[in-house]
């Protein structure tokens, strides 16, 4: 299957596309890993990437565009892929349809996270992290530390990034409803867009996208 993985932040996107590429047996192709695969590989694309983000100035579409297309022309692709994180805007899903045109395949399905704005902020304004190690992350409602701003791990301290205050996650929101949004309609469009309910357990998202794409249930 040929699938595009949307939502907003903290719709668990990236969960749920680990989930998904296991279970469906395709890669998971998501933007942050293609930018990080091409700078560390210093591929063409990668040091024109790199040269726009030094310069701290967006990645413009175009180059964006071809790591994907060279990404999605790898062997392990052949069979299917789950793209997470791009198309990012209009521009990039028309160019995405253009070069699937080209190749002579298309998309199956455009898989669309839904969440409450008020459960987004609350997810994401609610996360700590621990200063002495990254991968120690806590929720004040969901798995909070049993010590207030206590990593439960290492005892380190706990803090909340600037990036998940409710003010930046308010305009990431506003971002991703004025860039990102339209491109579900577009997709609608072609009658690919199939809608789930992101709210629940991490596995009882990945069941109802696994029935909502006609694919039986998951595997743990």
């Amino acid at each position: 299957m040929r699938i595009v993985l949307v939502g907003p932040p903290g719709a668990g996107k990236g969960t749920q596309a680990a989930y998904l590429a296991k279970n469906l047996s395709i890669p998971h192709i998501s933007t942050g890993d293609l930018f990080r695969a091409n700078i560390s590989q210093g591929t063409d694309l990668g040091k024109q990437a790199k040269a726009y983000m030094d310069a701290g100035n967006l990645v413009p579409d175009e180059v964006t565009i071809a790591m994907a297309q060279d990404r999605m022309a790898q062997p392990d692709a052949e069979n299917g892929f789950l793209l997470d994180g791009f198309p990012r805007n209009v521009s990039q899903a028309v160019s995405l349809d253009e070069a699937l045109t080209a190749d002579g395949v298309k998309l199956d399905a455009v898989l669309d996270l839904e969440v409450p704005e008020g459960e987004v902020v609350k997810r994401i304004a609610g996360r700590r992290i621990c200063r002495n190690d990254s991968a120690h992350v806590f929720h004040v409602t969901y798995s909070p530390p049993k010590t207030e701003d206590v990593c439960d791990v290492c005892g380190g301290e706990l803090y909340q990034r600037d990036d998940d205050s409710e003010a930046t996650v308010r305009t990431r929101l506003e971002v991703y409803h004025t860039q990102t949004e339209p491109i579900i309609d577009h997709y609608r469009a072609q009658g690919l867009v199939v809608t789930i309910s992101a709210l629940g357990k991490v596995t009882e998202v990945t069941e109802r996208a696994m029935e909502a794409l006609g694919r039986g249930p998951a595997a743990a």
